[in-house]
């Protein structure tokens, strides 16, 4: 996380939930290129508090991986944390996550409203697009991928949520969704000329400068796919 910048103020704050093996997290203070930054520095280059929570059974925390179910409850134990630090407001926690963390974080919108804006990038509409990777529950139980199947929740979701996904990536989980449900909290954003990828740093960026903005009593935020789009 973040350390305190000790200047007196309370800061917004964003949880961001890495791709690929999600529960676990690895160097991600250096930023990556612009061609592929899933460390989304953008945010902390702004001086907004960034947390990368490590999940059950990654790295070395207790417990074993449930893929998508129980680390909904980590990600929610971790904005309880980070909003008990004196240097964040915690009416200005929001959550993000690419790829598999961009799944993770739509299936945490979809169970509660406590952050300002979530911002999923490339989820899967449902989990069996994994082919059975990132998951441990029993392929043969089908509701055991339902519950953990976000394209199945929308409906649920009741705070600003912004599903984002370049058009040479994962799109047809995004338009699937997209054509799925009504719900006027949900955005869903496809950025054309960008991949799973590139849409990473200028969405970010953009992301980014819109928080900072972000005072009022509820959330103001709209994004432009024109301005995500890799220059």
């Amino acid at each position: 996380m973040t350390p305190d910048p000790r200047d007196g103020k309370k800061h917004p704050a964003i949880i961001w939930i890495t791709g690929g093996d999600s529960n676990s997290i690895d160097a991600l203070w250096q930023p990556g290129p612009d061609s592929n930054d899933q460390t989304a520095s953008a945010y902390r280059k702004a001086g907004i508090i960034m947390m990368f929570p490590s999940l059950r059974g990654g790295n070395d925390n207790p417990g074993v991986r449930e893929g998508f179910l129980g680390e909904v409850d980590d990600v929610l134990a971790a904005a309880s944390y980070l909003a008990r630090q004196a240097y964040v407001d915690p009416d200005r926690i929001y959550l993000g996550g690419h790829s598999t963390g961009g799944t993770l974080a739509l299936l945490t919108a979809e169970i509660s409203t406590r952050f300002r804006a979530v911002f999923a990038f490339g989820p899967v509409e449902d989990i069996d697009g994994y082919g059975g990777r990132f998951t441990g529950f029993n392929p043969a139980n089908p509701r055991e991928a339902a519950l953990r199947s976000p394209g199945r929740w929308l409906e649920s979701v009741r705070s600003p949520v912004f599903v984002i996904e370049g058009a040479g990536g994962n799109i047809d989980s995004l338009l699937a969704m997209r054509s799925a449900t009504r719900n006027q909290h949900i955005r869903f954003i496809p950025v054309h000329g960008a991949n799973h990828f590139n849409v990473l740093a200028p969405a970010n960026k953009q992301i980014a400068q819109k928080i900072l903005l972000d005072t009022g009593p509820a959330t103001n935020i709209t994004l432009s796919p024109a301005q995500m789009a890799p220059r």
